[in-house]
């Protein structure tokens, strides 16, 4: 592939690339000389599970893995353990190692979805910063100034707000920085959130001697609720290991007009021919995608048949999960135990916004005492209540 041509494929669903004349001359050299690029994403796990706004970044470091360049999935358990202050109002939960240790090999195991796990080198940035000593933690920073780290606009916030900030919150960009040193990266993709940890990374990487890399962003996939960032706290995400009709279904809830935002971030489809299709249409060719990308084609065929079988056509499945009444149980005590609600407060979140019906009768008080039937939550799961 020519160069412009690479340009045009890694240039999609970018926010900015810093620079792009730089990464042009990056790929120019490494067409001519025939070494690839070292391609850098970190990924810090604090959470066990990678939804479809971790697939985003995932999915540019597959178009560089197609173009032959060598892309470094790292894994921060390392840095994880301080807590990435981006975006956060508060001082993070302090996670324990085997916390982080856990999560990291769930993300393993997930990442290869993706990513092409012959050409993927995955590493931990516990490995060098076990090693660190002192000395070298104190050089570290020495390579970034407090002014600098506090002028950030997530600390201001917090400043404002008299809220603590703590030292090792200002070393965490710091420590991205030098993953890239480390690995010698050449680009290194991140969300737009992470504009910040990334020019560190270029900061330090001069300041070493190290020619900086690109910075490619990619924006942030917001979630169902078509307002926030995906976030399985938010609970307004899809991850990457739901069941193939739930993943279906809860693509199908997305707007019109995020639709087309994840069309471009979440698949390779030409979307020009996407915008002449029907919405509807375009929307059950997206879920049927996705699908297929992490399940396969007959299951993402099978999630279609049901969907339109059961909601288009508003009928109940055969297959709907049963509950059975055992003693003196609350409507969200059901929600809870069945697993449709992650915890008590989003089960009375969905009863308050009306989401629950029982045999197509609004359910919204938290006392009601449920009886055999069907209950329906939102527009695509069932209980039937027996």
């Amino acid at each position: 592939m020519s160069v412009e041509a690479a340009l045009q494929v890694i240039s999609r669903g970018t926010v900015e690339i810093i620079s792009r004349e730089l990464l042009e001359k990056k790929l120019t050299k490494s067409a001519a000389t025939g070494k690839p690029l070292v391609v850098k994403a970190g990924f810090d796990p604090t959470a066990p599970d990678i939804h479809l706004g971790h697939v985003v970044l995932l999915r540019k470091m597959k178009q560089f893995q197609d173009l032959g360049h060598r892309v470094v999935f790292l894994i921060g358990d390392f840095t994880a353990q301080i807590g990435d202050p981006t975006g956060q109002n508060k001082l993070r939960k302090h996670m324990t190692p085997e916390d982080v240790q856990q999560n990291a090999r769930t993300y393993k195991e997930q990442v290869f979805k993706v990513l092409d796990p012959v050409k993927t080198e995955v590493v931990f940035n516990s490995s060098w910063f076990n090693a660190f000593s002192a000395q070298q933690l104190l050089m570290t920073a020495m390579l970034g100034t407090a002014n600098q780290v506090l002028a950030r606009e997530d600390f201001q916030k917090r400043i404002a707000a008299g809220k603590g900030i703590t030292l090792t919150e200002m070393f965490y960009p710091m420590l991205q920085g030098y993953d890239s040193v480390h690995l010698k990266a050449d680009v290194e993709l991140g969300g737009s959130d992470q504009k910040f940890n990334l020019l560190m990374g270029r900061q330090i990487q001069e300041a070493s001697a190290q020619e900086p890399q690109v910075v490619i962003m990619t924006p942030l996939l917001e979630g169902l609720d078509g307002v926030n960032k995906m976030s399985k706290s938010l609970g307004n995400y899809v991850g990457i290991n739901e069941l193939p009709r739930d993943m279906f279904g809860k693509i199908m809830s997305v707007s019109d007009e995020l639709m087309f935002k994840y069309f471009e971030l979440l698949t390779d489809e030409n979307l020009d021919g996407i915008r002449s299709m029907h919405p509807k249409e375009a929307k059950l060719k997206l879920a049927g995608e996705i699908v297929r990308q992490f399940h396969g084609t007959g299951a993402a065929g099978d999630a279609r048949t049901h969907f339109e079988s059961v909601f288009a056509k508003k009928e109940i499945p055969d297959d709907v999960q049963e509950y059975a009444l055992e003693g003196a149980l609350l409507v969200v005590d059901i929600l809870v135990q069945s697993g449709v609600a992650p915890s008590r407060n989003e089960a009375r979140r969905l009863l308050k916004q009306n989401a629950v019906t029982f045999e197509g009768t609004p359910v919204a008080d938290e006392t009601w005492k449920p009886k055999p039937g069907i209950l329906k939550i939102g527009k695509r799961r069932f209980l039937k209540l027996v």
